[in-house]
Order: structure tokens, then C-alpha cells, then sequence
């Protein structure tokens, strides 16, 4: 793959010599961060471009591409060859998604998934890359690419391409508990975490210092220590508590790993708070700005901690509405609809969080539905890590209603027509009843 970006890179001058260059980026940490490699590598080299960030790739997306500009796709594109093939300009693509049809003919593309023994790394990583072949002096963006890892989930089994890439950074890699940010004080940390549920204590201020209480763990000076900050006794009281919470949780895979410290702003953050960041900004449509901030620009700083400050409280919010929601249950799956009740802007989030609640059995499938003007964002996650790929099941239903499908194996996501809410229900309760029991 590294030759092959080597030699893309040099055709990709050859062909924008004097032409402008349309991007258009995914909205998520991964493609946000990519978009920001591209623009600040597009930048030193003078070239003219417009940027368009986007949540899919709907077809009414292809049909107002320009055709006097090449065309350069970040972290989406490698589904969408049946509407590719009809532009009547050159396609550049960089992306880590599954390729399901034929090349077309004007379609140059960088994607792991072309060559046997690469290994998995998002497209951060790939437009790093092929903005180093661009010119050296990219290597400064080695940061966002990290984050695009961290974004995209692929922290644990690193591979040489991203050993390289962290050694190229700088940042700090520690050993730690996997709550996030490990740089915040512990009770915020806590209260707002996503990614290790804990019964009564997430989202809850007064469970948190009960929590924190039985640990062990007083405030000092009036603040609670942050997880970087904890002695070896404080840790292990509250991983003990944790695990006894948790019982679901092995200790070494899934509690203890990697902490990236990335220098952001002359300060050292926790690489998966940046990448929530991202998220919950550019879900805002706020894209234009986490960007500017991805690219170290004071100004959006204070913007972007406001809107994440706020999509926090919306998370916990929307956890207490839970209950109340329409939901259809099974042995095998969830589907909660949750209409106008929950933003769409963090229905994936809510489904992630209940993907990794004690409250569901390994291979369940989690799927959110809320509405989006005169559409419906629907997320999809899988409980633990075996189970049906749930991007294929959603496949298999929009095949059928008409919508636009992404993401992965275990969690993916897709946008339909309201117009079809009750059509889509009932044909993916035939899909997931059909599917499911197969496993």
C-alpha cells in the first residue's frame, strides 16, 4: 500500500496541475481529521480547493459535483461506484471502507482493503500518508491521524503503519484504566463516560460520588485527582469496584491499555476526548470549525468546549429518556424509536452506550432511530464482539426501502425517508429474526 500511495500521490500532482479540487469528508472524527491533513497539505502546496462535509453519500450528492474540478473523496466513496462511474470527471479516493463492485475506470483509489497484508487503519492514517509523499514537512500532522485512529476505534492491535506513525508524532503513550479523559478530573470522567457503563453511576452526579466514596477516592483541595493523577492504591481501589460493577469486563483487554496524550494548544489531551469532540461539533454542523480546531486555531477552541460541554448534558438527558421510548425487544434484538425524543446527532452515541451497558447478552443487536427533518437516522451496534455484521443486515433492508448504508461489521448506521418509518421496522424485524437466529 505504501508504494501505491507513493505512486497516487505523484499522479494526483500531475492531474490538479492548474485545476481546483472538490473534497468531500465524511462528518465523523475520521473524516474530519482526514479533511484536516488534506487542507493543511493543500494549503502549503497553494492548491485551490473547496470542501464539502457530509454525513453519507446520498445520490443527490453526485448529481451537484462539479465537473470542471477533480473530484477527491475522504474516508467514504468505496460503496458508492454505481453513481462514480456516471461522473464525467477523474475521481481520486481515500478511504478504509469495504470496496463491494468493480473499479470504474476513472477512479483512483488508496484503500487497505486492496492489498492482502495491510494492515487495518482508517483513513487518517492513509491521508497522512499520501500528504507526506506531498511534501515532507506534513509529517507535523502525524497528530491528527493518531486521533483518526483513536476515532475509528483501531487502537489495540497496531500495526507497523501506525508504530511508525506514533513515533512521528511525538505524543505520549500510557498504560492506564480506559475511562476517558484521563486528563479531567475523576467524577466528570465518571458521570460523562461513554465507553465503560456503569449502572446508577453514568450520568448520575450524586451516584458518582457514592461510587467514588466506596473507592476510596476523596477530593484534594477541594477537586478529585485525575485518572493520570491517581496513586497505585487509588487506581486499583477503583478498578477493583469497577470489575465488581463490570463483572462483563476482562481486566487486561478491556479495562487497562493505551492512553495517547496528544499536545493540543500547548496542553496535554487525551486523544479520545478530542475524537468525541470532533464528533459532537461536526454532528452539530459544526464542521467548519472543529476542523480550524483540528488545526490548532485558537479561535475555535472556546467554540468547540461549548458545543461538546452541551452534547454531553444531551447524552445524559437522553439516557434518562430511555425509558420512556417505543421500543421492540426480542431475545436477539432492540429497536428503540425514539422519533423526535432524542437528537439525531447522538442516537449513535446512545446506541454505543447501550451496546456496552450490562443490561443486553453478547451478539444483540442495538438499533436507534431518530428523526432528522423529513429523514431518519437510524444506528446499529452489536453486543461484544461476535455476533451478525450488522452493516449487511441494514444493507438488506435498504436494498429493499431505499436509504443509504455505512460503517462496520459491528456497528454501522443508515439514512431513510420518515415517509418509511413503519416499512423499514417491520423489514428489519424480518432481517435481524432471520439473520440473528443463524448465528
Amino acid at each position: 500500500m505504501l508504494d501505491s500511495i507513493k505512486t497516487v500521490a505523484k499522479k494526483f500532482l500531475e492531474k490538479t496541475y492548474n485545476k481546483e479540487v472538490y473534497i468531500i469528508s465524511h462528518f465523523d472524527t475520521d473524516g474530519i481529521t482526514s479533511a484536516a491533513i488534506i487542507i493543511r497539505a493543500f494549503q502549503r502546496l497553494g492548491m485551490k480547493f473547496q470542501l464539502k462535509i457530509v454525513r453519507g453519500l446520498e445520490e443527490s450528492i453526485f448529481k451537484e459535483l462539479p465537473e470542471d474540478k477533480l473530484i477527491l473523496f475522504l474516508d467514504l466513496a468505496s460503496n458508492s461506484f454505481q453513481h462514480i462511474k456516471k461522473l464525467k470527471t477523474e475521481v481520486f479516493i481515500l478511504d478504509h471502507h469495504e470496496i463491494v463492485s468493480e473499479i470504474p475506470e476513472n477512479v483512483t483509489i488508496i484503500n487497505p482493503h486492496l492489498y492482502n497484508e495491510c494492515e487495518e487503519v482508517s483513513s487518517a492514517a492513509i491521508c497522512y500518508l499520501f500528504a507526506k509523499e506531498l511534501d515532507e514537512k506534513n509529517s507535523d500532522l502525524a497528530y491528527l491521524a493518531i486521533v483518526g485512529m483513536v476515532g475509528d476505534m483501531l487502537e489495540k492491535n497496531l500495526g507497523k503503519i501506525y508504530v511508525n506513525i506514533i513515533k512521528e508524532s511525538g505524543i505520549k503513550v500510557k498504560k492506564g484504566l480506559l475511562l476517558y479523559p484521563a486528563t479531567r478530573p475523576i467524577d466528570k470522567v465518571l458521570e460523562f463516560n461513554t465507553n465503560i457503563y456503569i449502572d446508577r453511576v453514568t450520568g448520575s452526579q450524586s451516584g458518582v460520588i457514592e461510587f467514588l466514596k466506596e473507592a476510596g477516592i476523596e477530593k484534594e483541595n477541594g477537586k478529585y485527582k485525575t485518572i493520570l493523577d491517581l496513586n497505585a492504591d487509588e487506581l486499583s481501589k477503583l478498578i477493583t469496584l469497577i470489575t465488581i460493577q463490570r463483572s462483563d469486563y476482562k481486566l487486561n483487554e478491556e479495562l487497562i491499555g493505551n492512553i495517547y496524550l496528544i499536545n493540543m494548544f500547548i496542553k496535554l489531551e487525551d486523544a479520545r476526548e478530542i475524537s468525541a469532540m470532533i464528533n459532537a461539533c461536526s454532528r452539530n454542523g459544526e464542521s467548519g470549525t472543529v476542523i480550524s480546531f483540528c488545526l490548532q486555531n485558537k479561535i475555535s477552541k472556546e467554540r468547540v468546549e461549548k458545543i461538546y460541554a452541551q452534547n454531553k448534558q444531551n447524552i445524559v438527558k437522553a439516557l434518562n429518556v430511555i425509558p420512556e421510548l417505543k421500543k421492540i425487544e426480542n431475545k436477539n434484538y432492540l429497536i428503540i424509536n425514539a422519533e423526535d425524543k432524542i437528537k439525531d446527532t447522538i442516537i449513535g452515541t446512545i446506541a454505543s452506550i447501550l451496546s456496552n451497558s450490562r443490561a443486553y447478552e453478547e451478539g444483540k443487536a442495538i438499533i436507534g432511530m431518530a428523526y432528522n427533518q423529513d429523514k431518519i437516522k437510524v444506528s446499529a451496534r452489536m453486543v461484544g464482539k461476535s455476533g451478525k455484521n450488522i452493516r449487511e443486515v441494514l444493507n438488506s433492508v435498504v436494498e429493499i426501502i431505499g436509504g443509504e448504508v455505512g460503517g462496520h461489521k459491528n456497528a454501522a448506521g443508515c439514512l431513510i425517508e420518515k415517509r418509511k418509518e413503519n416499512e423499514f421496522i417491520e423489514e428489519l424485524r424480518k432481517k435481524l429474526e432471520i439473520e440473528l437466529v443463524k448465528i
